[in-house]
């Protein structure tokens, strides 16, 4: 219910925003046709309230200029028809008006705006104001540095101001239903998100590694006084960057998706192979693009299997080897300057460069686990309803079986669906030393 309210709480301010650019367009509109000889302000709708648009507008000291930018941004997800009812008045056959700007989309029929569109609202035919507001599209406004609208990449040639305007996802979804928009799976953003059921007391690691992955956690805690609080973001680089290493099945994917689960941010694992390209530039273009998509947004970025751009780099021997390094050499850079977490993962920490390394708050080692941790991994691993065999006795189990915890975990996987197969509750001795066998077979390992 709280969200329903926050969202609710927010409409008045929107409606007031959409009838404030309204007036705007239509006072524009009426100079450019020579009904009006000059161009009044409307008034200024009341920011009042605690929603998050009226908190960024008094937050950020907008002007009016800026403020329309923003709710020309949001028209099409909000009023898409107000642009071309605006100019229904005006242009009632219908026809081209360049200087308006606008395009449409493939499945949209309203007019999606553009820099052009925003330019004559704002400016009309002022060459002065029009050369003056492009500011408002550049790299160092607040629009940009926060990620909260940009113009649409266009094809080379093409006047950057054609391009769309585009409202950020997550700051739409901030507006509209006070949560975080959370991008999915695609060729644009090859990252997967990472969630969990389990819990920290679920997390089986030996003391050596949970006291290291606590001082991460420490990190996330607080960073933020550290740095401004504390003032010490002149001397440190923003962000945390973390090597998991170590064998496969010994929790590094897990760690990962339950730091994300108790700090609340979002856990995304990055698909290397989608990112590396054979083509030059690309891999470096997606990098940037799913390092822009993260920024600011608390994410913390999970690149399993690391080495595949992470590796040493090598001697220059052909131009292979030239773009590979600058494609590390690229990455690393832009991991040094990503203000959330970055946490690679690998299963031999010998394949890291060690300029990587270096670079690094935590280097943490998952090794296999020990005879205690196998125990507790066998005694937490058995779901409620199945009963023991009498024979079975874990502590000889856990002593005798080198097993990882994924290991473990397809055992008592095998040894449920045998007993539920056979319409029994009992995990049997023999059932459990098949699945040790079956694990044991796949690594290529003898009992």
């Amino acid at each position: 219910m709280s969200d329903y309210r926050s969202t609710v709480s927010s409409i008045p301010l929107l409606q007031a925003g959409l009838n404030y650019l309204e007036a705007y367009v239509r006072e524009r509109l009426d100079v450019y046709f020579g009904r009006k000889p000059a161009f009044q302000l409307p008034h200024s709708p009341a920011f009042e309230g605690n929603s998050l648009l009226s908190s960024f507008v008094i937050g950020n000291n907008l002007s009016a200029e800026e403020f329309v930018v923003v709710m020309l941004a949001l028209v099409p997800h909000l009023s898409p028809a107000l642009l071309t009812n605006c100019l229904g008045a005006y242009l009632p056959q219908g026809g081209d008006f360049v200087e308006f700007g606008g395009v449409k989309g493939t499945n949209s029929r309203g007019i999606l705006p553009t820099g052009e569109t925003a330019l004559f609202i704002l400016a009309g035919d002022n060459l002065r104001q029009r050369v003056e507001l492009q500011k408002l599209f550049g790299r160092t406004h607040l629009f940009a540095q926060q990620r909260i609208l940009k113009l649409e990449n266009l094809k080379s040639g093409e006047p950057t101001l054609s391009g769309r305007l585009l409202i950020d996802p997550d700051f739409l979804s901030n507006l509209l239903y006070q949560t975080s928009f959370l991008e999915a799976f695609s060729a644009e953003f090859p990252a997967e998100l990472l969630t969990t059921q389990l819990e920290w007391a679920d997390l089986v690691l030996n003391p050596t590694t949970m006291r290291q992955i606590r001082e991460l956690e420490t990190w996330i805690r607080y960073n933020d006084v550290l740095l401004y609080e504390w003032g010490m973001q002149r001397q440190l680089k923003p962000g945390y960057r973390a090597l998991f290493h170590g064998p496969p099945g010994t929790g590094k994917t897990l760690t990962a998706s339950l730091l994300g689960k108790f700090t609340n941010r979002p856990v995304f694992r990055v698909d290397l192979s989608a990112v590396v390209s054979k083509y030059i530039g690309e891999t470096e273009k997606n990098l940037a693009n799913l390092f822009d998509k993260a920024e600011n947004k608390h994410w913390i970025l999970f690149f399993d299997e690391a080495d595949a751009v992470f590796s040493k780099r090598t001697n220059v021997k052909d131009a292979h080897d030239k773009y590979a390094n600058q494609e590390a050499a690229y990455l690393l850079q832009r991991v040094e300057a990503y203000a959330g977490i970055v946490i690679l993962a690998s299963n031999f920490k010998q394949n890291i460069d060690e300029a990587f390394l270096r670079r690094f708050q935590s280097v943490i080692y998952f090794p296999m686990p020990g005879i205690s941790e196998r125990l507790q991994l066998w005694q937490k691993a058995f779901p409620e309803q199945v009963i023991l065999e009498e024979t079975i006795q874990l502590s000889q189990i856990a002593g005798k079986y080198d097993l990882s915890g994924s290991n473990i975990m397809n055992i008592v996987q095998y040894c449920c669906l045998q007993t539920l197969a056979a319409g029994a509750r009992t995990i049997t001795l023999e059932n459990l030393l098949k699945g040790v066998d079956r694990e044991y077979h796949k690594e290529g390992k003898m009992l």
